[in-house]
């Protein structure tokens, strides 16, 4: 009986990666374009009483979705540092680096192209990087990512119901209101989550 029920699961197992490789496409991979990359995590790889000489630049890890990227590259990180005046207008100023090391698991690499997880070693203060603090922002190279929005329109689309919300016996989710005017939002582009204000609508 253990022996059937294991074939059985390899089976399984067997026709799952089968159904996997022949239905999924291979998805295309852009090796021509301006490199960009989207931050998932970024830290400070130095150690605590380091000394001066000893510091390293900020490390930061994502995944490329285009072009190639190649150590000793000059970068753009955007947003990057973002700063309110005292109107409360907010303004952005472009992080720019150039690539030292590059990383994909334990192996060292040169250049980097489309498809898994690398970790780039930058000159960039390491302040700026520690905690996640660059998730979200995008890298690319220098003067070729689109620019910075503080304001944009969309049009949008409400659910009726709310979803994964736990109700009681049979009664259906709490219905969605309609958008208002200064509701604030929860707003997710690529790796980043951040509140946006409804400023009209």
């Amino acid at each position: 009986k253990q022996w059937y029920q294991r074939r059985v699961a390899i089976t399984a197992g067997e026709v799952i990666s089968e159904y996997v490789v022949k239905k999924i496409p291979i998805p295309l991979r852009d090796f021509t374009s301006e490199p960009r990359l989207i931050v998932i995590r970024s830290f400070d790889v130095n150690k605590p009483g380091s000394e001066v000489e000893s510091l390293k630049g900020g490390v930061a890890g994502g995944s490329l979705l285009k072009g190639v990227l190649k150590v000793g590259q000059e970068i753009e990180v955007r947003p990057g540092i973002t700063t309110k005046d005292a109107e409360g207008n907010l303004h952005c100023v472009p992080i720019r680096s150039r690539v030292l090391t590059m990383f994909a698991e334990n192996n060292d690499l040169q250049f980097a192209v489309p498809g898994g997880l690398i970790g780039v070693g930058t000159k960039i203060d390491p302040t700026l990087c520690i905690g996640d603090r660059l998730v979200g922002h995008v890298i690319g190279s220098e003067g070729s990512l689109p620019p910075i929005y503080t304001l944009i329109e969309i049009q949008y689309h409400l659910m009726r119901r709310l979803l994964g919300v736990r109700t009681e016996g049979k009664s259906k989710g709490a219905k969605v209101d309609n958008l208002s005017k200064n509701e604030v939002l929860l707003v997710n582009i690529g790796s980043l989550s951040a509140g946006g204000r409804v400023s009209a609508i």
